[in-house]
């Protein structure tokens, strides 16, 4: 088994050069579903292992439509990572929740368009994940104190509508949203957080609230200018969040490591040869322990 990492974070580049980070490598990894976004950095912070992933490859060079999902989880998942956060751009449905501030929802809403990839299993091999609560417990909590705790004025909860893009919504689309009670709208927790349930990883978001989206009368629709300057304002507090975090990081109870006990319904004894190579990291834990 490889040696535990205890944290990923998914983000921008920014976090390239998170502060404290010592003995870093860069890791470039093959995966059976393609190459990741782009290398993983890996070293030492606050005295625990963590990686670091740009999800839309440095230089953001990758669409939400296009982010190798498959492959960044399962990279990260075949060199010991125990736990994901996503920092997310993401636009506000609500007043409260302003430009700035850092949320961490605990409900998702999928208004893709069906197109990305969101499971790594077919092909011989049935498993069907409980999602009702798309968000570790554990790990969302811990995210928004550490949030706290760095100075950002932060909210506990709301739901987040994941939208295809490249495109913002309309200010019609907008509208429907928030008269689904929904918080937040961003184009990249989905497929993330399906696919890290799969791989047995906790996830959660400190979503950075960057603008109104197209509902707000007293604010400029958004677009992709206004994003990225708010996003880099946002980046400094958004590492000291995740330092606070990883160094108040422990052993916390939930199920997480364990979502393929009651979700594989192919027998381990029936999975074919060419699918436990391709699902190594992902089913290693059901097909190693004598249930072969």
């Amino acid at each position: 088994m490889p040696e535990s990492i205890e944290l990923a974070v998914l983000g921008g580049s920014g976090f390239y050069e998170m502060p404290g980070l010592r003995g870093v490598e860069e890791l470039g990894i093959r995966t059976p579903f393609g190459e990741p976004s782009d290398t993983i950095r890996v070293g030492e912070l606050e005295g625990k292992r963590v990686a670091f992933l740009a999800r839309h490859g440095r230089g953001h060079r990758l669409l939400p439509s296009e982010l190798p999902q498959r492959a960044n989880f399962w990279a990260l998942k075949s060199l010991g990572v125990r736990r994901v956060l996503a920092v997310s751009a993401v636009g506000s449905l609500r007043e409260d929740y302003a430009p700035g501030h850092l949320v961490a929802p605990d409900q998702l809403i999928d208004r893709t368009r069906g197109d990305r990839p969101s499971t790594f299993f077919g092909d011989g091999v049935v498993a069907h994940v409980s999602f009702a609560e798309p968000f570790c417990g554990s790990l969302r909590v811990r995210a928004l104190a550490a949030a706290g705790e760095a100075g950002a004025t932060a909210h506990d909860g709301g739901a987040y509508v994941t939208i295809e893009g490249p495109a913002f919504g309309t200010k019609a689309e907008s509208e429907l949203y928030r008269s689904w009670g929904a918080s937040l709208v961003g184009m990249t927790a989905l497929p993330e957080a399906k696919l890290a349930r799969e791989a047995e990883l906790c996830y959660a978001m400190l979503a950075a609230v960057t603008d109104y989206d197209a509902w707000h009368e007293g604010e400029e629709a958004v677009d992709a200018t206004i994003v990225m300057t708010r996003l880099a304002e946002n980046v400094e507090v958004s590492r000291r969040a995740v330092g606070s975090l990883v160094a108040g990081l422990a052993d916390d109870s939930c199920d997480c490591g364990h979502t393929l006990d009651a979700a594989l319904v192919t027998p381990p004894k029936s999975v074919p040869a060419q699918a436990r190579t391709r699902l190594a990291p992902i089913l290693g834990r059901r097909l190693g322990a004598g249930q072969a």
